[in-house]
This record gives C-alpha cells, sequence and structure tokens, in this order.
C-alpha cells in the first residue's frame, strides 16, 4: 500500500491519482479517503493530481492509540505535502477535515497551498458558547461518545440516516450507500472515533481563520443536521476576506455523495477560476 511516514512514526495511507495541479482531499468523520471516490476519479479525469488520504486511526493508517488532536493532524498534513513535494496545491476539507484545512494555513502558514475548500466544514466552531449562540450543545456531542462506547455499531446505523439527510427529497442515498459508510465507519480504531468527537466539538478555530488568506471555497448545505450552517458555513463566510460561498438548498451534510454532480461542478469551477 502507498504509505507515508509522520513525524511521530505514524504511517498514513495515501491514494495519489493523476498528473496535474495538485488537488488534496481531506475526509470527513468516520470515513476515510474513499468517501471521495466519484470526486476523486473525476478530477484525476479532468487533469488534476488528487491526493486523498485516510486520517490517522481511519481506514488504512496506523491506528495509535493517542494523537486525535487538531494539531497533530495539521502536522500529518504537513507531512503529506512535505513528503509528496506539493506545490501550488488546492487543499479541501469534507466536515472534520475543514479543521485541518484551516489549522494547516495558520499552524504551518500555508506552505505550498494556493487555494482552500470547507465543504460542509465544522470550521470556525462547533461548540455552542456565550459568544457562539449558533453553535452545537456539549450534550449532543456527549451523547455522541456514550453511543460509540456502548455500541459503536448500532450507533452508526442511525448516525448515517442523519449524515444523508434520510427522508429528504434531496438525499437520493440508498440502502448499499448506507452500508458502505458504515463499513469504512467500522475500520477505525474506536479510540480515535471517540477522541475525533472531542476534537471536532470542542476545536475553536476562530483564531485561525485569520490565517485563511487564500481563495476559499466554502460549500454547506441548509438541513445539515451534523453541522449546522448557521456556526459553520455562514460564519465562515463572514470571517474570510477572499471567500466564495455556496448554499444548498434543502441539502444534508453528505454533499459528497447526496450532490455528488453539483459539488464536482463547484470544485471543478473553482479550480479553474
Amino acid at each position: 500500500m502507498p504509505m507515508i511516514d509522520t513525524r511521530d512514526g505514524t504511517r498514513l495511507y495515501v491514494n495519489d491519482w493523476g498528473q496535474g495541479q495538485p488537488v488534496v482531499l481531506i475526509h470527513g468523520w468516520p470515513l476515510n479517503a474513499d468517501s471521495w471516490e466519484y470526486q476523486s476519479v473525476r478530477l484525476a479525469e479532468a487533469g488534476y493530481r488528487v491526493i486523498a488520504y485516510d486520517r490517522r486511526g481511519f481506514g488504512r493508517s496506523d491506528q495509535p492509540f493517542t494523537g486525535y488532536d487538531y494539531d497533530t493532524l495539521a502536522d500529518d498534513l504537513a507531512d503529506v505535502m512535505a513528503a509528496l513535494d506539493l506545490q501550488d496545491a488546492v487543499i479541501a476539507g469534507f466536515s472534520m477535515g475543514g479543521g485541518e484545512v484551516v489549522r494547516y494555513l495558520s499552524r504551518h502558514g500555508g506552505k505550498g497551498v494556493s487555494k482552500a475548500m470547507l465543504i460542509a466544514s465544522v470550521a470556525p466552531y462547533m461548540a455552542k458558547t456565550d459568544d457562539n449562540p449558533d453553535g452545537t450543545d456539549a450534550s449532543v456531542f456527549d451523547g455522541m461518545k456514550d453511543g460509540l462506547r456502548d455500541d459503536r455499531q448500532s450507533f452508526f446505523v442511525n448516525f448515517f440516516k442523519d449524515f444523508t439527510g434520510h427522508g429528504l427529497p434531496s438525499s437520493p442515498v440508498p440502502q448499499p450507500g448506507l452500508d458502505w459508510m458504515w463499513g469504512m465507519a467500522m475500520q477505525a480504531n474506536p479510540k480515535a472515533t471517540i477522541d475525533c468527537v472531542t476534537a471536532f466539538g470542542t476545536t475553536d478555530f476562530r483564531p485561525d481563520m485569520a490565517h485563511v488568506t487564500v481563495p476559499t471555497l466554502i460549500i454547506h448545505g441548509d438541513a445539515d443536521k451534523i453541522v449546522p450552517i448557521d456556526a459553520a458555513g455562514a460564519q465562515a463566510a463572514r470571517m474570510l476576506p477572499d471567500a466564495t460561498y455556496k448554499v444548498y438548498p434543502g441539502a444534508p451534510h453528505a454533499l459528497t455523495a447526496t450532490h455528488k454532480d453539483e459539488l464536482l461542478d463547484d470544485m471543478l469551477a473553482f479550480l479553474r477560476s
């Protein structure tokens, strides 16, 4: 398998397809790089070099017991960028992956990056606080972790229904698609799965947003039950000086699956702009 060694010795599984300007795709929780399948193939066919890797603890990457904070995850992205000598790259983060994008731009000065994409991203801040009233209550994240500890298999059966907006007209994900996502989730280290809920649920990226100075595409569905739009996409668009903001009406969280064609078209338009 194509693997990259990070600075602490953790090995990351990486797909590196095609030639041209690099596009780095960072997956959401609790999935892996395969969740970008539709976009990866078509972006490579369109003339881009597409890099998608499994986050540590997920998919085919190593599964250490610790290291699931955003500083470490941003350092992993930096190690991927360095190992593949990526320049003029576009980095795209879906859901949890949006946190890695903005933390990398802040912590590593955006080295090698010319554009960014935040797709149904958790940035800038998911937690509900006095100064972030549109965020999600801490009890939601505590409930997720309790469900994962008690019965991870059943938890994800129900989770992916909300993830894909099951029952919404805009969610055409059939049972095989839900089964595919469930299978990816079950590949992950259970400790990583739990710790990452803490990471994306409590990390405040608002200070990082000032370092996002490259052109940035922000896409969010206004029926997203996993990462509600007001605290995420809408707030990010207000904070970034060079943002292109697109709202998908009636769309749930799993845009890479539920709106795969529209998302691909918007990604390609942004890449070519």
